[in-house]
C-alpha cells in the first residue's frame, strides 16, 4: 500500500486528500492531505504568535545542536531520500543522489553560519556628538517565513528556503509543489525528529492556488521565499503585505558563448550536461549556444552525437541520464515549440520527438531565428539551440536580448576573452569553462530582470531572513 502523508500543522484537520504518481509511469507512489482555509489559518496563527512570545525563541545554540542532529539523519536516509525524489520529481537518480548530498552539505552550512554571522560595531566617540556612547548591532529573525517551493530539486530547495529560516530563528511554513511534496514532508519530518518543535516548521500542501496566495500574503507574513514562474512570483510580490520582503526565484533562458579557441573536449560534455540535466527542467540550464562560425557547425554536431548517447528512460534505474518532464502537458508544449522552430527554419540536428507521454528525446536545433519561442522564452526542457555569430560583442549582446538575466557561460581558452564576456553580460555570474548551471550552495544566486529579485545561497538567504538591530548606550 501506498505511503499516507498527513497535514503538518499542530492541530489542523485536513480538508482532503491528493494522489501523488510518479511522473514516469503514472504509478501511484503516496497520498498526502490537503489543507484547507482552516489549516492555513491555524498555521499562521500558530506561527505568528510563537514569534511574537520573545521567551519561546529558540537559542542559538539548540539551532545548532537541531541542524547537526538533522544532518545525521540525512546522512543515514540519504539512498532513501535520493529514490523517493528520483520516483516523484523524475529526475535520474544519479542526479538525485548528487541533490540529497548538497542538500545535506546545506543544512550543515545552516548550523555553521551560525558561527561566523553576526552584527558589528558602530563607530562612536570620535566626536562631540558620539562622545561617551557605545553602538553595535545584533542579529534578531525577521518574522515569520512563508517558503513556496518548486519540483525541480525536491529536497534541497526545502533545505534552502528552511534551513536558513530555522539558523535565523524565524517560524517557517513551507507548501512545497504539488507534484512533489513528499521529499518536503521528509525533510520536516527529519527537522522534527532532529528535536525542532512542531510549530517551529510547518508543511502543507493547500486545496487550492488562491489559499497558497493568501498564506504569501498574510499580513503576519515578514518574510516570503519563492521558486517557480516568473508569472506567479511577481504577481505574489504585488500582494505582499507592507514592509514584507521577499526573494523571488524565477527562471532564464541560459546563454553560453564559445569562443573559436574553446577546448571542445572540455566544452561539448559541459554543454551536454548544463542543457539536458533533470530533462532541462532547471531554471539555469543551457538553453541557448553562441558559437564562433568557424566552429559552429562543428560544435552543432558534436552536441547532437553527445545527446543522441544520452539514456532516456525510468529516473529510478541507475543508469539512466534523462528522465521525464514532470507533467504530460509539457511534453506536448516542447514538442510544438520545437516543430514551430523548425518551420521557421531551424535545422533539427537530433531529437525532436516524444519517447512517450512522459519523455522526450534529448533535442539540439540549429539557428533557430530569433523570434522563436524557442529563442526568447524558457522552454524548461531537454533542448538547446545553436546559434552562428562573427563577433564577441554581437553575440553578447544576443545573450543580453531578452528581458531575462540569470547565470551565463563563456568557453575560451583566452583570459582577456573571458573577461570581455565577464565584464559586458548582463547576468548575475558569468562561468569560465564551465556550463550555466553550476552552482554551489554557498554562493550567491540570483536571477537579475525577470528572473528573480534578491539573492539566494544559504548564508545570504540567512542574512535576508533577519534584521540588524541597533544599541546605542553610555560608554560606562
Amino acid at each position: 500500500m501506498a505511503d499516507h502523508f498527513a497535514i503538518m500543522v499542530p492541530g489542523a484537520q485536513p480538508s482532503g486528500k491528493k494522489e501523488i504518481r510518479a511522473p514516469y509511469d503514472g504509478k501511484p507512489i503516496a497520498t498526502i492531505d490537503t489543507g484547507g482555509a482552516a489549516a492555513v489559518e491555524k498555521a499562521l496563527a500558530t506561527a505568528h504568535a510563537l514569534h511574537r512570545d520573545r521567551d519561546a525563541w529558540l537559542p542559538p545554540a539548540r539551532r545548532i545542536a537541531i541542524l547537526k542532529k538533522a544532518v545525521a539523519l540525512m546522512e543515514a536516509r540519504a539512498e532513501e531520500l535520493a529514490v523517493e525524489a528520483a520516483r516523484e520529481g523524475g529526475k535520474p537518480l544519479v542526479d538525485s543522489r548528487v541533490e540529497v548530498a548538497r542538500a545535506i552539505d546545506g543544512m550543515a552550512n545552516c548550523a555553521e553560519i551560525l558561527r561566523s554571522e553576526s552584527g558589528h560595531v558602530i563607530p562612536m566617540n570620535i566626536n562631540a556628538a558620539s562622545a561617551g556612547r557605545v553602538a553595535f548591532t545584533q542579529r534578531e529573525p525577521i518574522g515569520v517565513v512563508i517558503a513556496l517551493s518548486a519540483f525541480n530539486h525536491p529536497v534541497n530547495l526545502i533545505v534552502h528556503q528552511v534551513g536558513p529560516a530555522i539558523a535565523a530563528g524565524c517560524p517557517v511554513i513551507v507548501k512545497p509543489a504539488g507534484d512533489t511534496p513528499l521529499s518536503c514532508m521528509r525533510v520536516v519530518a527529519i527537522l522534527r525528529e532532529a528535536g525542532l518543535p512542531d510549530a517551529w516548521c510547518q508543511a502543507l500542501v493547500t486545496e487550492s492556488t488562491e489559499l497558497a496566495t493568501r498564506l504569501a500574503s498574510d499580513a503576519r507574513v515578514a518574510f516570503l521565499s519563492f521558486i517557480g514562474s516568473a508569472r506567479v512570483g511577481w504577481m505574489l510580490r504585488s500582494k505582499l503585505a507592507p514592509g514584507a520582503r521577499c526573494a523571488l526565484e524565477h527562471g532564464g533562458v541560459a546563454p553560453a558563448i564559445v569562443a573559436a579557441d574553446a577546448d571542445l573536449d572540455v566544452a561539448i560534455p559541459k554543454l551536454v550536461k548544463g542543457g539536458f540535466y533533470h530533462a532541462g527542467q532547471v531554471c539555469v540550464s543551457v538553453q541557448r549556444i553562441y558559437v564562433q562560425r568557424a566552429i559552429a557547425d562543428k560544435v552543432a554536431q558534436r552536441l547532437a552525437e553527445g545527446a543522441r548517447k544520452l539514456k532516456v528512460g525510468d529516473p529510478v534505474s541507475p543508469d539512466t541520464e534523462v528522465g521525464p518532464l514532470i507533467r504530460h502537458a509539457e511534453v506536448e508544449r516542447i514538442d510544438g515549440w520545437i516543430k514551430e522552430a523548425v518551420q521557421g527554419g531551424a535545422r533539427l540536428l537530433c531529437g525532436g520527438k516524444a519517447i512517450s507521454a512522459s519523455c522526450y528525446e534529448p533535442t539540439v536545433l540549429f539557428e533557430p531565428s530569433d523570434d522563436a519561442r524557442i529563442s526568447r522564452e524558457e522552454v524548461f526542457g531537454p533542448v538547446v539551440c545553436v546559434y552562428p555569430y562573427d563577433e564577441l560583442d554581437h553575440a553578447i549582446a544576443r545573450a543580453n536580448a531578452l528581458p531575462v538575466a540569470f547565470q551565463s557561460a563563456i568557453f575560451t581558452t583566452s583570459y582577456a576573452t573571458a573577461m570581455r564576456a565577464y565584464a559586458r553580460l548582463d547576468a548575475s555570474a558569468v562561468m569560465v569553462n564551465d556550463h550555466t548551471a553550476f552552482r554551489v550552495d554557498w554562493m550567491p544566486f540570483a536571477g537579475l530582470r525577470e528572473s528573480g529579485h534578491g539573492v539566494g545561497g544559504i548564508p545570504y538567504t540567512f542574512r535576508e531572513m533577519q534584521v540588524e538591530k541597533m544599541f546605542v548606550g553610555p560608554l560606562g
